[in-house]
């Protein structure tokens, strides 16, 4: 629905696993960049409201989708559209510890978090992210100027391994670089967010994250 955050090639797979790739893309693009006009314009699409819908039927992601949907609806002028991007620049692009910084570096280095300190960028988790991606004949895009532990590359990652990998693949990589550290993301963003929009999105994607584990696991069971 808007740019992504790593180039994917798309291959032919089963409806299940093509609706969980869509879910994690869609996650990743709404944390690459701002919402503009014509992001919005797809995100409250007459097909995009069958999605929102559906997704929201179940019961742990119902509250944050109702919010999100709520959220967008007014987004109706260039206005709301600037302070919902000044909110998403605030929380994702500025980084001072009035922040929730989108790296997964700065959750997984347990030294830097004891300290205070910011991530270091393009680090470990940075390197180790960008050999995923090697392996899977990927790469951040371009004009993506992120280092490849941004929480929008993992997302996008893991939307590939969905239509390309099988479940263990999957579940071995969400539970070693996504769902150990979202919980404490989402906390942050709850911390230093003003708006409803980001809260709802992190909470959504932590839900999704965890959810989609726990069904891999009893598909592996």
């Amino acid at each position: 629905m808007s740019r992504d955050a790593v180039d994917t090639e798309s291959v032919e797979v089963n409806p299940v696993n093509q609706v969980r790739s869509t879910i994690y893309q869609l996650l990743s693009s709404l944390f690459a960049k701002e919402i503009d006009n014509k992001i919005l314009h797809d995100l409250t699409s007459k097909q995009a409201q069958q999605f929102w819908a559906q997704l929201g039927s179940e019961s742990e992601f119902k509250a944050d989708v109702d919010t999100l949907v709520a959220e967008l609806a007014t987004l109706n002028t260039d206005k709301a559209l600037l302070e919902l991007a000044a909110d998403y620049c605030g929380l994702f692009l500025v980084g001072t510890k009035y922040s929730a910084s989108p790296y997964a570096s700065l959750y997984l280095d347990n030294k830097s978090a004891e300290k205070g300190d910011e991530p270091l960028l393009f680090g470990e988790q940075h390197q180790q992210m960008t050999q995923f991606l090697k392996q899977s004949q990927l790469q951040v895009q371009s004009e993506f100027p992120e280092p490849a532990d941004h929480l929008a590359v993992i997302l996008a990652y893991v939307a590939h391994l969905c239509t390309h990998s099988d479940e263990a693949e999957q579940l071995g990589f969400i539970q070693a670089n996504l769902a150990n550290w979202l919980h404490n993301f989402v906390a942050k963003v709850t911390e230093v967010d003003n708006g409803n929009f980001y809260q709802a999105l992190a909470r959504l994607t932590h839900s999704w994250v965890k959810s989609d584990a726990e069904w891999l696991a009893s598909e592996l069971s």
